[in-house]
């Protein structure tokens, strides 16, 4: 007898139906085609052990499956089920007339028991695209294949109550998840407030503007000024999730299997920080069994770097085009994926390898020499993809010794919030631009030109200052964003002032 069921494999964060066509013929045999790797092939014995196990026998006759398309590699333990249904359907053992109508995906114990799975929410969103009525899957990943809508979610604990569904029993129901609802409960779960930092005013108000006009930001400054703490502060700020950007990150980290049990919606911005010894292909992505990398796990939220200068050259230098592009392309021999990785970029550094240089009350022990390699480790052209740099000293004894809060992340958020509205009316007929961060030449013309004061400002500081050529695009995108946080219609003279205050490793002098 020749049956035909439902699954799925991942590539990238979409998913392709796989169809797994099984017959039953006189024999001894089990054969297994359409390009399965190891993990699919170990199937059979787990299927034999969870049947066994509840009172089923595995059939004895000869078994052929076919996955198709067979030009896809199917990956992973998660056709376990699928497979143990579809024999047991073409040798009887299950009604088969309703097989057609569901996705079905999740790996077995060898007691029956059914395990959790990645990828569930790009697959039931590729199920109701194919006009399947439901989606079986393991009950831990029911809740997050839930919020997509028009489609009948069953969490299964076990392979018995999907036999038993079959069969035409009610021991499966369907999840049912208020995706707004879920959405909007869990958009102000933020552990870091702004109120606990005491002082640093100045450094506060450059990561507002990176908030308000989605800039890369690097702080440099002496073990324990605060870096690490306002950097995990950064998502707090930024703007709230729409759900459409919501549905991208869950997608992301289903993917890649962060979601934790039970999980829907992530309905906050990621925030990432990737130890300095990461490799390439953990912060881009890919691998043997392609996997999104940290770029595209922050994708939406913020990338925090520490210690920037300590990572791999190589590492960082893949960063580059990431941060222009907000998305990376994995090509190898045999497959290309593309992930999105549309982040801001948070890094922080110590001045030199001791940490005390222009500190104000602790002498450096490091010569010229070593604090221009130091800060020679970061590449120019990375550099140029970074429009805040801003230096921080350490917080005097009287501002820590205050008992009164700083300002919330709730009120500044606000701020940024309504620069963020002014950017997006502007650039609303504007493909691919969103915020001012993306601005080009054409745009920048447009709408960040300064005056004749402006200009004669921009012009004493490049001279007087020694700012670099690149510096001038990024002092007037993040100008142009002070001027929407103020909701001024033109860049004046004082919004540049502040924007070239924030180049300081452009100086040539800075470094001595």
């Amino acid at each position: 007898m020749l049956v035909k069921l439902f699954s799925a494999a991942l590539q990238g964060i979409d998913a392709t139906v796989v169809t797994i066509e099984v017959n039953s013929s006189r024999g001894i045999k089990f054969f297994l085609v359409g390009l399965p790797d190891s993990a699919v092939k170990e199937s059979h014995e787990r299927i034999i052990s969870a049947l066994q196990v509840n009172g089923y026998k595995f059939p004895t006759c000869q078994i052929v499956v076919n996955m198709a398309p067979a030009d896809i590699r199917k990956e992973g333990a998660s056709y376990d089920l699928p497979l143990a249904i579809g024999i047991l359907a073409a040798t009887g053992g299950v009604a088969a007339e309703k097989l057609g109508k569901y996705m079905i995906l999740g790996e077995l114990s060898l007691d029956g028991t059914l395990l959790p799975v990645r990828g569930a929410l790009p697959i039931a969103i590729a199920a109701r695209a194919k006009g399947f009525e439901g989606f079986i899957l393991p009950l831990q990943n029911a809740r997050e294949a839930a919020v997509v809508n028009n489609l009948k979610v069953y969490g299964a604990s076990n392979i018995v109550e999907v036999i038993e569904f079959f069969n035409g029993k009610d021991t499966l129901t369907p999840t049912e998840v208020n995706t707004r609802e879920e959405f909007s409960n869990h958009q102000e779960n933020f552990p870091f407030d702004f109120a606990d930092v005491k002082g640093q005013e100045n450094v506060k108000r450059a990561l507002e503007v990176a908030a308000a006009g989605g800039h890369n930001i690097l702080m440099v400054g002496a073990p324990g000024s605060g870096k690490s703490m306002m950097a995990k502060r950064l998502p707090g700020i930024l703007p709230p999730f729409t759900l459409s950007e919501s549905l991208e990150t869950t997608k992301i980290h289903s993917v890649a299997g962060k979601l934790g049990k039970d999980s829907s919606l992530i309905a906050t911005r990621p925030f990432r920080s990737p130890h300095h010894t990461i490799s390439q292909i953990a912060m881009v992505g890919g691998g043997a069994n392609p996997q999104p990398g940290e770029i595209s796990l922050a994708h939406n939220g913020v990338l925090f770097l520490d210690e920037l200068p300590e990572f791999s050259r190589s590492v960082l230098e893949v960063l580059r085009q990431p941060l222009e592009d907000r998305c990376i392309t994995i090509s190898r021999a045999k497959y290309t994926l593309e992930y999105p990785a549309s982040f801001t970029l948070v890094a922080s550094m110590n001045p030199c390898p001791c940490g005390y240089f222009n500190h104000p009350t602790r002498a450096c022990v490091c010569n010229i020499g070593q604090v221009h390699r130091y800060l020679n480790r970061i590449s120019g052209p990375l550099l140029d993809r970074i429009d805040i740099q801003i230096e921080i000293v350490p917080v005097p004894f009287e501002k820590l010794a205050e008992q009164a809060p700083g300002e919330s992340s709730r009120t500044i958020r606000e701020r940024v919030v309504k620069a963020r509205q002014v950017q997006a009316r502007r650039f609303a007929q504007v493909p691919g631009v969103h915020c001012n961060a993306q601005m080009g030449p054409a745009l920048l013309r447009e709408y960040a030109q300064p005056d004749a004061a402006g200009m004669a400002l921009l012009r004493n500081a490049m001279s007087r200052l020694n700012l670099s050529a690149r510096a001038y695009d990024r002092i007037l995108k993040v100008a142009r964003t002070i001027a929407d946080l103020e909701d001024a219609p033109h860049v004046q003279s004082h919004h540049l002032a502040e924007a070239i205050s924030y180049r300081n490793l452009d100086r040539e002098n800075w470094a001595g």
